[in-house]
């Protein structure tokens, strides 16, 4: 158990931005149904910029802010400017322009930053609770692990408490008929849109320290996120936290079993089937619980 432990405690801090990823796919997809692929390349562009105003000798604070911030900004004007032209579009026509915007950003930072290697450093990273002598986690992954929980309740309560929450609940019940009865449709989208860029930003941060900081790299770590709403039905906010712990914690664990450890970036996948599955078992499918956001 002892050998197990510092190998499960990493997967469950990495578990965590997985989840806190899913839970900003999921908060949209809830509001608008539309399944974002670009979030992490939105999170891919807020660590190197946050990375580039640290480096150009700002202080840390200002790197963090304008990281979320860019972000954030990207996907408002996208929520604001492009994604209302595509309402009455198929599902994977709007999912498919995500995938465009993302292509985009990446192309773009791709271009502008390259492949030099860089690491994105944390004041967190520096301390870190111990065990038996040896660190066991840092404060950077606690604080991951922290933030996940405490937006995952902040967005539980938002949906459930508040007047936004309500129309976003409205909106995923059904669209039209929230339109009719007064709900401003393109606001309430708009809103979702800003929360997930925030989500996609802060996201980013903790992943441009934990891997390779590299804008190409970081888009693709969208596919975890991804995998963790599937496990959620892209409904269930506590669900999709349960499918990122559990992806973090079997991708650490993969590393264990040499003759698996190289295919342990296919965890997402490989859980995103195996829940798919299950919940057409169970007659839960996606296609049945989301027919009401056509």
């Amino acid at each position: 158990m002892e050998t197990l432990l510092p190998f499960l405690v990493v997967g469950i801090s990495v578990g965590a931005v997985y989840a806190l990823s899913g839970v900003g796919l999921v908060v949209l997809y809830r509001a608008s149904g539309v399944v974002n692929f670009a979030y992490g390349a939105l999170g891919g562009l807020a660590a190197m910029v946050c990375w580039q105003v640290i480096d150009l000798e700002y202080a840390d604070w200002m790197g963090w802010v304008a990281g979320v911030f860019v972000a954030t900004f990207l996907s408002w004007a996208y929520g604001r400017f492009i994604a209302p032209s595509l309402t009455h579009q198929d599902r994977i026509v709007r999912a498919m322009a995500t995938l465009g915007f993302a292509l985009m950003v990446m192309g773009m930072a791709q271009w502008y930053w390259g492949d030099d290697p860089r690491r994105l450093v944390l004041p967190t990273d520096s301390g870190g609770l111990e065990f038996d002598g040896r660190r066991l986690i840092s404060y950077t992954r606690l604080l991951a692990l922290v933030l996940a929980t405490t937006m995952t309740i902040s967005m539980l309560w938002l949906l459930a408490k508040t007047p936004l929450g309500l129309r976003m609940r409205a909106l995923q019940s059904n669209r039209v008929l929230s339109g009719l009865l007064g709900v401003r449709v393109k606001n309430v989208d708009t809103w979702a849109w800003t929360i997930a860029g925030v989500f996609a930003g802060i996201t980013g941060l903790f992943m441009g320290n934990m891997v390779r900081l590299n804008p190409t790299v970081l888009t693709f770590l969208v596919i975890p996120a991804m995998a963790a709403a599937v496990v959620g039905r892209l409904v269930s906010l506590p669900m999709t936290v349960v499918g990122g712990l559990l992806i973090g914690v079997i991708e650490a664990l993969t590393t264990l079993v040499p003759q698996i450890s190289r295919y342990g970036s296919a965890t997402g996948f490989v859980v995103a089937i195996l829940a798919i599955l299950w919940q057409q078992r169970k007659g839960i499918g996606l296609s049945r619980d989301n027919s009401h956001l056509e």
